[in-house]
């Protein structure tokens, strides 16, 4: 799951790695194949893959602000899972998750925050409380920092090194408690996950 447009589809690498581990991780959370899954930052289907086989047709909504990698997931998928299991892709700018129509038990975001602002990723939450079922969950990873407004640059696993004021960002658990109400979320820290870049792990629910 990216939010960043790359020279190739698969790029950025452990395209394979971190594609198992999102869906072992919600699987391990309850997804079952009857599940609506929202899979945000969803680019060229890392993740998607997985849940489109795994999911009921219908299941599996996809959304990014990169048209081209969704295209490059369509290719991912193929032409008889596409017409199986006819997954819903969208393009947005803006976390428009309303255009699937429906609301989600489930929802992902993997290396998303990791790319915005505190703004975006209030916008983000506050679109996602809208279209969560009651009971709902929102699991979404980020590179967490110390403590607040930690400006200096802090290193993780894999020789990532994040940022306060540009990309990759990191944020203390305080802060994305202060984000999360904001929007009208409570969140949990679930913390270590098993990312091989030290990306943590965060439950919101409305």
């Amino acid at each position: 799951a990216q939010v960043q447009a790359f020279a190739a589809p698969r790029s950025g690498g452990l395209w394979d790695e971190i594609g198992a581990l999102q869906f072992e991780f919600l699987r391990a959370q309850g997804l079952t194949p009857a599940d609506a899954l929202l899979d945000v930052g969803c680019g060229a289907l890392r993740g998607g893959v997985h849940f489109v086989r795994y999911l009921d047709r219908g299941g599996y909504c996809g959304l990014d602000v990169n048209a081209s990698l969704l295209e490059a997931g369509r290719q991912e998928l193929g032409d008889a899972l596409m017409r199986d299991k006819s997954p819903q892709l969208v393009v947005s700018a803006d976390f428009g998750f309303a255009a699937f129509g429906r609301r989600f038990r489930y929802a992902l975001a993997v290396s998303v925050f990791t790319h915005l602002d505190m703004n975006r990723i209030v916008l983000c939450l506050a679109r996602m409380r809208e279209v969560l079922a009651p009971g709902g969950r929102f699991f979404a990873s980020w590179f967490e920092a110390p403590h607040a407004a930690c400006m200096a640059p802090q290193d993780h696993a894999a020789g990532i090194r994040t940022y306060y004021v540009h990309d990759p960002f990191h944020y203390a658990y305080g802060e994305m408690q202060a984000m999360a109400a904001l929007a009208g979320m409570n969140v949990e820290r679930i913390g270590d996950w098993g990312h091989p870049r030290g990306q943590r792990m965060l439950c919101f629910r409305a």
